[in-house]
C-alpha cells in the first residue's frame, strides 16, 4: 500500500523566525560593541595613569558609570511626551543621536547599565505595514557613547541598560528616535476622519498620550495607524516571543 504523503508542518511563526534572527544580530552587535569599548576605556586608562595613577583614574571611571555622577543626570521624572520629525515616514535612525537622547532628558553613558536590565518590545504599523524600527537609537558609535535605552538591531526590541533604577516611557524612546508622538498622530500621520491612532500594551488598546505609556519588561507595545480597512488587515500582537536572555 503506498505511503501517504505527511501532512504539511505549519510554518515556523514570523514573529519567532524574526526574533531569532535578531538575537543573533544583537549578540554579534553586542560582542563587537563590548570589545570596542574595552579598547576604548584600555587605551583612556593608560593615558591617565601616566598622568595621576591607574587607582585614581579607576575610580573616577566607576563613578562615571555607575555612580553618583550618573545617577544625578537621570531625570526625576520621565518626560511623557514625544518630540520630533512631523513627516509620514519611515523614519531613519537619527544622524545625532547624542541630541536626541539629550532631547529625551537622558545621559550618554560609557557603556551599559547594570542596576535596571529589562527588554520591550515595540511594534508601528501605518496603513496596513509595519514600519521598522531602526537599529541603533540611542547609541552614537563615533563617541563610543550609549543612552541607557537603546536599540542594538531592527527587531524592535528596546533595550533599558540604567545605572540606576527608574521609569521610562515610550516618549523618551520616541523622542529618541525623533518621531513626533501623541494621542492624535504619529509622525506625520494625524488622526481624524477615517483614520486612527491607536496604542496597545499586550494586546488591549490604552487610551491617552501613547508617549506616557511606560516600558515594563518583556511589554509588547504597538502603534497602530490607518482606516478601519488598512487596520483589518492586521492581527495586533499581545506578546513577543523575546530571545533566551532578554
Amino acid at each position: 500500500m503506498p505511503k501517504r504523503p505527511n501532512a504539511k508542518q505549519p510554518a515556523e511563526p514570523i514573529g519567532d523566525r524574526r526574533a531569532k534572527a535578531a538575537a543573533a544580530r544583537q549578540a554579534e552587535l553586542r560582542v563587537e560593541r563590548r570589545r570596542r569599548l574595552l579598547v576604548r576605556s584600555a587605551i583612556g586608562a593608560l593615558a591617565l595613569a601616566v598622568v595621576g595613577g591607574v587607582t585614581a583614574v579607576a575610580a573616577t571611571r566607576h563613578e562615571g558609570s555607575t555612580g553618583s555622577g550618573t545617577a544625578a543626570a537621570m531625570p526625576a521624572h520621565p518626560r511623557t511626551t514625544a518630540d520630533g520629525r512631523t513627516t509620514p515616514g519611515p523614519w531613519d535612525t537619527p544622524a545625532d543621536p547624542a541630541s536626541a537622547v539629550a532631547a529625551a532628558g537622558l545621559p550618554m553613558l560609557d557603556s551599559e547599565g547594570t542596576v535596571e536590565h529589562i527588554h520591550a518590545h515595540l511594534d508601528v504599523y501605518v496603513a496596513g505595514t509595519q514600519v521598522t524600527v531602526p537599529a541603533l537609537i540611542g547609541i552614537d558609535e563615533s563617541a563610543q557613547r550609549i543612552s541607557p535605552l537603546h536599540t542594538h538591531d531592527t527587531s524592535g526590541v528596546i533595550h533599558i541598560e540604567s545605572p540606576v533604577q527608574t521609569d521610562f516611557t515610550l516618549g523618551q524612546f520616541m523622542t529618541e528616535w525623533q518621531v513626533s508622538l501623541s494621542a492624535d498622530h504619529l509622525g506625520g500621520n494625524t488622526a481624524g476622519g477615517d483614520h486612527t491612532l491607536t496604542a496597545y500594551v499586550n494586546g488591549k488598546p490604552v487610551s491617552g498620550d501613547p508617549a506616557a505609556i511606560v516600558l515594563h519588561a518583556h511589554d509588547e507595545i504597538a502603534l497602530v495607524y490607518g482606516t478601519a480597512a488598512e487596520n483589518a488587515q492586521l492581527t495586533v500582537p499581545g506578546s513577543y516571543s523575546f530571545a533566551a536572555g532578554l
